[in-house]
Parts: structure tokens; sequence; C-alpha cells
């Protein structure tokens, strides 16, 4: 059984409250990630989600540890959150480049993933940050220095372009409403395109496989209609299987 770690998709909001002269505040506690989940768990594939607010200090920081997994998938958190780990944010000590270590587990035979968000890729007002990171090496793309976010309201069409995973997508699938905008590296294959841009695109750095999807793994930008498409659960999962090594669909 294919094993993967989904870190981010999570977040928590907080609320105030006003009732004439009198306030109080509320936090609530939301996840992206349970359409996501529930299409590769469909397809026989074991997911194990890391929540945002644990990946400062959970996610793991050598490749021992990433080797309980055979896939990673970012989605929709920053670069802070890997870089800034208590020990760094509050006692000033060093700590472990943990995207430079998930970078070299990547090259070194492991599946990595980002998928698309407001805290993906640059990201809104470029938070994300990802560009001056360590796995811009191993990633099949390359991002802007700036906000990067397409939104797109009316709807972006979804084309399939090229590969197996490109195979997976078809003249069915519905629109999408936003997209992180990247630009594919020479050598990358891009399987499929939304609006004019990149949606799919693969690598395969030293010994192990890369992806991108530009846009969510469920909604915003990835809307219900898309999220309830027949070809949901076969494309997600089938992105998991190339990145593991087995047939895509």
């Amino acid at each position: 059984m294919t094993r993967v770690l989904l870190a981010g998709e999570t977040w928590i909001s907080e609320a105030t409250h006003y009732k004439g002269f009198d306030s109080f505040t509320s936090t609530t506690f939301h996840s992206g990630a349970d359409d996501y989940i529930a299409a590769l768990s469909a397809h026989g594939i074991d997911v194990h989600h890391m929540a945002a607010h644990d990946i400062p200090q959970d996610f793991p920081k050598t490749a021992d540890e990433l080797a309980a997994y055979d896939v990673v998938v970012l989605s929709d958190i920053g670069a802070n959150s890997f870089q800034l780990p208590p020990e760094t944010w509050l006692e000033g000590k060093a700590s472990p480049d943990r995207l430079a270590t998930l970078a070299q587990w990547n090259r070194d035979g492991g599946g990595l993933m980002m998928a698309g968000g407001y805290l993906s890729f640059q990201g809104f007002q470029a938070r994300a940050n990802f560009a001056r990171s360590a796995i811009t090496d191993v990633l099949p793309v390359t991002m802007s220095d700036y906000d990067d976010r397409v939104e797109a309201s009316a709807g972006a069409a979804v084309a399939a372009a090229h590969g197996e995973l490109g195979a997976l997508v078809d003249a069915s699938a519905p629109y999408l409403l936003g997209y992180n905008r990247v630009f594919a590296k020479s050598d990358a294959v891009v399987h499929a395109t939304v609006g004019d841009d990149v949606l799919i695109a693969t690598a395969t750095p030293g010994k192990g496989r890369s992806l991108v999807w530009t846009s969510d793994i469920g909604p915003h930008w990835c809307p219900k209609d898309f999220v309830e498409w027949k070809g949901f659960q076969p494309l997600m999962a089938g992105m998991i299987n190339w990145l593991a090594g087995e047939k895509a669909s």
C-alpha cells in the first residue's frame, strides 16, 4: 500500500462577535482535505494528514523519518512552517533545514508533490515564499518572486496536454476557479493545463519523482462540481500512483 504524508490544508479561524455593548471571540478548526483524502483512500492509498499547526514541531527532520512514506504532499502551507520550528523561533537555536532534507529525500527516490493554494508556491502576497527554498531545485517548475495567484471566478478551462496523467483529464472536467501561475522547466513534462498555464507537470530529479498540481485539492479553487466530477478520484489517485512509481491509471 502506498503511504502518503499530506502536510497542510488546515486552518484555524478566529471570529469576533459584537452584541451591542459586549463582544467576544470564538475559534474554529477547518480542513480542506476531506474530499482529497477520501479520493486517495478509495484507491487503496494510505494517508497520514499532518495539520498545519503541527508542522513546525512534527514535520520529519531526517531522511529516516521521511522513509516512513512513499510520497509527501505539501498543500497550502508556507515555507515558514518548515523553516521556523520551535527551537529556532522560540529558543534561537539552529535546526535542520527540513526543506533541504525533503529535496534530498526526493532525489534519493521519494515522491514529492506540491498542490496549489494561497500558501503554496509563492501564494498570497508571496507569503508562501517557496521560490527561495531548497525544494525549488527538485520541482518541475520555476516560480515568480511575487503573488502568483490567478483568480478565475468566471472559471478556467482544464485541458490535457501529454502523458499518462494527461489521459486522466478529459473534456468532461469542470472549470477550476483559480490556481498558482508557475512556469515549466525545460526538462519537465506538462501533462495538463488550466487556461494557458501549467496545471500538472512532472520531473524526475535523481532517482525520485516530483509533481505539481497548481490548483487546490478541494474548495475553493477546486469547486464542488470538480470534486464531484467522476474523474476527480482517479486523477488525484493517479498523481500519487505516478509519484510512487506505479501506473497512474
